[in-house]
């Protein structure tokens, strides 16, 4: 028997688009600056034609940020001004399916200790559910945080972004409350929106290793990549291989037993692949261990979506995909990403459509911290001996050495600070693969 899940049939692929949102706004004293892409790419300002071009290019659904920092002004105080009108363009005026993401690494500044604060659980619960409510029936596909894996690695374990903690102590911290922030939310949308479609989107991970040596610490990674999805799903009993691991690293017992006893129902599992940098090979360089980007194509977007059937055997989507470079390659990798999901559905797999991610080129998150590579990859493995050291680009001379380009749309930055935008060979391929919803139609 297959799972019915609103706007995502077993028997038809859906084709849909994304536009970057990461907002992050540090506490006042920060060494980082602000980190908001709808501003960077000037999505604030042709947010109309940014959503009007995602409709005429041929999707039927969107994911959208909500860009919690700012639409959660304090407790129990919103402004929803800007997104109502955002949503009513795109529901109303352009059919799409908003998946909403209500948070993308970032959380008010009002939360002094961000995702590590007593107060986040229920804080987002509490937007989650006045989210949920004002937008019932409009919008009720909703993604509670996008990629905790990420989140945790930024904000916990290497210190980049608020709540800026470091090791694996801190990325249990954020990790674990990020699971119950995600279960509280949950709860709170069903509450508030009984038809509400919960989509779980995380990032895959691929590690390999040709030296010895560091075996041990690809299985460490390996087996953390699921860890937030088994944290929120109840899976973490005392015989699972890390609950020992995560009281270790300072995991009070009492939320691991609270996260176990309060599992939600996830509808839709959202996994996030990029070919040339989700794989990575873990190697020595120069007296340190680094990680290098390895393109694993179509291969290692096979691999993670029949990594995660097996292990969760829920309904997905992929999220998030799209490659960087030259506009032929953006197409190519559409095309194949495209024909992968295809058959893997013929197949038997139970993958419901493909989201490119993003829209438009966007700016790296290297921007806000002065240059500097803020990823957990080196940027030039003939030379960097760890991605600290790494500077991505010079500040001072406008946004262009930091556009990432990997849209359907480029972006071109002009004199007067606006952004040009400029479709792609990759857009004018995704009309036809949108067009044909049906797999046995894409023969």
């Amino acid at each position: 028997m297959t799972t019915f899940i609103e706007g995502f049939p077993h028997d038809r692929l859906r084709w849909l688009i994304g536009i970057e949102d990461t907002c992050v706004y540090p506490a006042p004293g920060s060494t980082m600056g602000p980190l908001n892409e709808f501003e960077l790419t000037a999505h604030d300002r042709n947010w109309r034609s940014d959503i009007a071009t995602a409709s005429e290019l041929g999707a039927t659904g969107l994911r959208y940020g909500v860009s919690w920092p700012l639409v959660h002004i304090a407790p129990g105080r919103f402004d929803w001004s800007r997104l109502d009108e955002r949503i009513h363009l795109a529901v109303h005026e352009h059919g799409l399916t908003v998946i909403a993401d209500l948070v993308h690494y970032g959380t008010p500044t009002w939360l002094e200790g961000s995702f590590a604060d007593p107060g986040f659980p229920e804080a987002l619960a509490e937007f989650a559910g006045a989210f949920a409510a004002r937008y019932r029936g409009v919008v009720d596909h909703i993604t509670p945080v996008n990629e905790p894996l990420t989140t945790a690695s930024f904000c916990g374990l290497r210190g980049v972004w608020p709540p800026a903690l470091t090791g694996w102590d801190g990325w249990s911290t954020v990790t674990v409350a990020i699971a119950r922030g995600v279960q509280n939310s949950i709860a709170a949308v069903r509450h508030a929106n009984p038809d509400a479609v919960i989509v779980h989107v995380e990032a895959s991970a691929l590690y390999e290793t040709e030296d010895d040596g560091l075996v041990d610490e690809v299985e460490l990674l390996r087996s953390l990549a699921p860890l937030p999805t088994d944290l929120i799903l109840g899976r973490v009993d005392q015989t699972h291989p890390l609950h020992s691991w995560l009281v270790e690293h300072g995991t009070p017992r009492e939320h691991l037993d609270e996260l176990q006893s309060s599992a939600p129902v996830i509808d839709l599992l959202g996994v996030n692949y990029y070919p040339d940098l989700t794989p990575r090979i873990l190697e020595r360089f120069d007296g340190t261990v680094r990680q290098v980007t390895a393109n694993r194509w179509s291969d290692g977007l096979r691999a993670v979506l029949m990594e995660w059937q097996e292990r969760y055997g829920m309904p997905m989507l992929v999220t998030e995909t799209s490659i960087e470079g030259p506009e032929r390659l953006r197409r190519d990798w559409l095309e194949a990403a495209t024909t992968t999901v295809r058959q893997l559905h013929r197949e038997g797999v139970d993958v419901r459509g493909l989201t490119w991610w993003p829209l438009l080129d966007f700016v790296d998150w290297s921007y806000a911290s002065g240059g500097h590579n803020v990823e957990e990859f080196v940027l030039q493995p003939e030379t960097s001996r760890d991605a600290t050291s790494e500077v991505f680009a010079e500040t001072g001379r406008g946004l262009t050495p930091f556009l990432r380009r990997m849209g359907l749309i480029d972006l071109t930055e002009e004199h007067d600070g606006t952004m040009r935008r400029t479709p792609t060979e990759a857009a004018a391929s995704f009309p036809k693969k949108a067009a044909s919803l049906s797999p046995k139609d894409a023969e």
